[in-house]
């Protein structure tokens, strides 16, 4: 099972060819439009199943598959963290819960980025298990940015992930510290001056166990399409 998250800078339409380049099992795109404007060329793989959700039409979360994975939202989904989505994904091999995370919400005057994944973690404690569960995304944070006595920073949330043995699968196959990443997945505003790692895949230790490659994009193939570089991981399901 191969997955990719890919914060696609709008117009998904236009650039999903270079995705399916990678041939993904599951995308996880942010800022992507919603279904109506989806209009994918011909010549390309069409995906299989889609599941958008969004305010603004041009600017989403979707989650695509291009194999037999089926995707459900959750009825407890709360839209207060709206661009966070638990979905139940099933198909003939292994079903599973993802979280599909844009960690997004400007409204939020607790805080609009990590702050959301902090409350969405508590609130949909019970449905995060430490067995097929998944939670992908452009998180929109790093260690580096922590602010101690807020809470709900990265360092917290990778730390009450864990408590429920859910790791970053780049981290665990690089052997990478939070914080220290050597491979950027945004270059803020296309600056290769300005690298930063924000987009991750947690997954439980089931997952972990059979983690067969992490690869994230480089600068030169991608900056054309995205500030953001996709983070490639692929599964031995």
């Amino acid at each position: 099972m191969k997955l990719i998250v890919w914060n696609c800078n709008m117009a998904f339409r236009k650039k999903a060819e270079y995705i399916l380049a990678y041939n993904p099992d599951i995308a996880v795109i942010s800022e992507c439009e919603n279904p109506e404007k989806l209009k994918f060329p011909d010549n390309i793989k069409q995906p299989t199943d889609i599941l958008w959700y969004g305010t603004n039409p041009h600017k989403g979360i979707g989650v695509f598959s291009y194999s037999d994975y089926r995707f459900q939202l959750l009825d407890c989904h709360n839209p207060a963290f709206k661009n966070i989505l638990p979905i139940t994904v099933t198909s003939g091999k292994i079903d599973f819960t993802l979280f599909a995370v844009w960690a997004n919400n400007p409204s939020d005057k607790d805080g609009a980025y990590v702050t959301q994944v902090w409350k969405a973690i508590h609130f949909y404690e019970n449905l995060i298990k430490e067995t097929k569960t998944i939670l992908i995304g452009d998180f929109n944070s790093n260690t580096i940015w922590d602010k101690p006595r807020r809470e709900g920073n990265h360092t917290t949330v990778v730390n009450k992930l864990a408590e429920k043995n859910i790791f970053s699968t780049y981290h665990k196959y690089f052997n990478q510290i939070q914080g220290k990443e050597e491979h950027p997945t945004l270059y803020l505003h296309k600056n290769e001056n300005k690298p930063y790692h924000i987009d991750y895949c947690f997954t439980s230790n089931d997952f972990i166990e059979v983690l067969e490659s992490v690869e994230v994009g480089n600068y030169k193939d991608w900056t054309s399409y995205s500030d953001h570089k996709p983070l490639i991981i692929k599964f031995n399901i």
